[in-house]
């Protein structure tokens, strides 16, 4: 929060093109920068589906935009109705909480999909949570520590992009 993540989105998308769209989940915060640039904004409110998400998306296609920012995706993956609520939902009661990632798996690809076939250039914001691995004390005894930031999304998400930017405070 703070880093400057709408802010710098929508600086780099009237560097890619006139039309510029956006897909607010922040609880208005695309509003903030209207004096900016000229963008439209579609909210999303929760419950956070991917398949709002996949809609928005094409209809941003075919109403011609060349610029689309998803601020944030982190929403479709751990916010109200994302995709690891509808996991937990699903674990309830079954034995093998694999089970559960059989149906929200193929969510989540289609949401990347959607993104990756898209006409529009597309920027997409996440939040950040801190990263942690394990590592040996001095007496040899693994502990957690930190290792810095990742994104709140699926682990490998990024690697879908091509071009990837962290953006800190300091």
């Amino acid at each position: 929060s703070g880093s400057g993540k709408t802010y710098s989105a929508l600086l780099i998308a009237q560097g890619l093109g006139d039309k510029i769209a956006m897909i607010d989940t922040e609880n208005g915060s695309g509003d903030m920068y209207a004096n900016l640039c000229d963008y439209d904004i579609a909210p999303i409110e929760p419950p956070f589906t991917p398949d709002k998400y996949v809609q928005t998306i094409k209809e941003a296609d075919k109403a011609g935009y060349e610029v689309l920012i998803i601020d944030s995706m982190s929403h479709a993956w751990a916010g109200q109705g994302g995709l690891l609520e509808e996991v937990d939902k699903r674990k309830s009661g079954q034995r093998n909480q694999f089970t559960a990632w059989r149906e929200i798996t193929p969510m989540h690809n289609r949401l990347v999909d959607t993104i990756l076939q898209s006409k529009c250039h597309i920027i997409v914001t996440m939040r950040t949570k801190t990263a942690y691995d394990f590592e040996k004390d001095e007496k040899g005894k693994l502990k957690p520590a930190k290792v810095g930031l990742a994104p709140v999304q699926r682990d490998g998400l990024e690697y879908e992009f091509t071009v990837v930017l962290d953006l800190e405070n300091e």
